[in-house]
């Protein structure tokens, strides 16, 4: 958790709650129990790109995510091992970093949140 925390401190965070967006519309409408959730998150990661995020909404019940993993890819492969082990760290391994023929480094696992990710460092020109 440390590790993430820290990669989180370097990267820009943005995020709203519920209870902090009492301008907007629905601000009245969402139960006392759900004004601590996620309404928008935003991370940027290297480069221009950002990742947005956010709770469920009220009423609608979470069954976790099924069929989809986040993928990151890095110019390096010490940029791709030091996200990789902080967004690993505490979550469950599906597969180490390693080589494959796509990418010098590769890896999947989920997080504690029960995140599925893919991180890839340093690409590798594969002609199709």
């Amino acid at each position: 958790m440390r590790r993430r925390d820290a990669l989180l401190r370097e990267s820009t965070r943005r995020q709203a709650r519920h209870a902090d967006l009492r301008s907007v519309p629905m601000a009245e409408q969402t139960p006392e129990s759900a004004r601590n959730r996620i309404m928008h998150a935003r991370l940027a990661i290297d480069g221009n790109g950002s990742l947005y995020a956010g709770d469920c909404p009220p009423g609608m019940p979470f069954q976790g995510i099924h069929g989809v993993s986040i993928t990151l890819n890095y110019d390096t492969v010490a940029q791709a091992e030091r996200v990789f082990n902080a967004l690993a760290d505490g979550g469950k391994m599906t597969m180490p970093l390693g080589p494959t023929f796509w990418a010098k480094r590769f890896g999947m696992f989920t997080d504690n949140f029960g995140c599925p990710w893919i991180i890839n460092g340093e690409m590798i020109d594969v002609q199709m």
